[in-house]
């Protein structure tokens, strides 16, 4: 099986890179699962109702997120219905949502999805080790075949979780910090490892955002308003291949194409 996770979708012109780079990607590879992290698709910060149905009906099977889910009140009742949306796991049980999921694929396999959140230099909320090891155990009752979305800002910290998974989960895939990172790998007992995935956006900017504004803000530190960048798109992400019946990955394979 071949799963694809498309790293931080970021604004309008992360949903371009989506449209227009995704019918490429599954014309020159075999793919089975798609799941994209779109916690900043609608201007930079937070997913609506209507830019998840566009992007679920650009063949995503399910959308992850992170801190900025919350940011537009109009997906919260979205979040309880919708099984195709995830917030990270570890949020305390009675906020709105759900941090895991089983897909069906169309070949009759099963795919468990894991949204977990960072603490360092982040939301002060559960242990990410300790929720990750409450929903592997519930997962792998279903099948073996388990991915999670790491939203963390931190490097340690990303790397720590992925060795405390390998061999409970097929991959462990970083984001939230929107540059991608050049460590994919198999670790040892066969969990696939990114530190960072990328971001799908315009990457004449910094992280998405005109690099103008960001760069007056470090100078000044007053909080201009950020505004997307527009140049220079593109898809990132990575590609792994996992055997169906053990669970274990046996290729991950980065990926970034302009568009």
């Amino acid at each position: 099986m071949n799963i694809l996770f498309i790293g931080d979708i970021v604004g309008k012109s992360g949903r371009r890179a989506v449209a227009e780079a995704l019918p490429r990607l599954l014309g020159s590879h075999k793919i089975d699962v798609i799941v994209a992290n779109a916690e900043n698709a609608a201007g930079g910060f937070g997913l609506t109702p209507r830019i998840r149905d566009e992007l679920m009906s650009a063949r995503i099977d399910l959308l992850t997120s992170g801190n900025h889910i919350w940011d537009k009140k109009d997906i919260l009742e979205l979040l309880d219905k919708e099984d195709g949306l995830l917030r990270p796991a570890n949020y305390p049980d009675d906020v709105p949502g759900h941090g895991s999921a089983i897909l069906h694929t169309k070949t009759g396999k099963r795919v468990g999805v894991i949204n977990l959140s960072g603490r360092i230099f982040m939301e002060n909320i559960d242990c990410p080790f300790q929720v990750a090891l409450r929903e592997v155990e519930k997962i792998r009752k279903i099948t073996p075949i388990i991915i999670v979305d790491f939203h963390a800002e931190a490097t340690s910290e990303k790397e720590a979780l992925g060795w405390f998974l390998d061999g409970r989960v097929s991959a462990v895939f970083g984001t939230h910090t929107h540059v991608q990172t050049a460590d994919a790998t198999i670790l040892p007992k066969g969990t696939a490892y990114i530190t960072d995935v990328g971001m799908s956006g315009a990457f004449d900017s910094v992280i998405g955002f005109k690099k103008e504004i960001a760069i007056e803000r470090f100078l000044t530190q007053v909080p201009i308003k950020f505004e997307l960048a527009k140049k220079n798109i593109h898809l990132q992400g990575a590609i792994v291949s996992i055997d169906d019946e053990t669970g274990e990955s046996r290729e991950i394979q980065r990926i970034d194409v302009a568009v």
